[in-house]
């Protein structure tokens, strides 16, 4: 009965390894959880900037953001693939944001509050 338990638990396991790797999210993947992240940033954008500023801003960014981060972003990005799970670093404008991304999610490990405080500094 022992026996039959522990090769029980081990196809559970092997086959929740099988399907982390499976989901293992790619570069690609990672490129869209930024747009998404940058459309969501757009959206609780300062309030205080002038409307029409804020407008436009917003404007580009959803027209053109898929090549704004396609051209930033992958360049700047190192991925380490550990089969089960993702590493990815950004490194941009004197930040470096660790990502890990893992069954198709995508944990911040550091660096995002400092991105986030130098998109603010930015004066459009």
């Amino acid at each position: 009965m022992k026996s039959l338990a522990r090769l029980a638990w081990l196809v559970v396991v092997l086959a929740g390894a099988v399907g982390l790797a499976w989901s293992n999210p790619t570069m690609d993947d990672y490129v869209r959880f930024v747009e998404a992240e940058l459309h969501k940033a757009l959206d609780r954008m300062d309030q205080q900037a002038p409307s029409r500023e804020r407008q436009f801003i917003q404007g580009i960014v959803r027209s053109q953001g898929k090549n704004l981060i396609e051209g930033m972003v992958r360049p700047a990005t190192a991925r380490s693939n550990w089969g089960l799970l993702s590493r990815y670093e950004t490194q941009m404008a004197g930040t470096k944001v660790v990502v890990l991304g893992i069954g198709r999610r995508f944990i911040p490990i550091s660096g995002v509050e400092e991105a986030k405080a130098k998109i603010k500094q930015l004066d459009f």
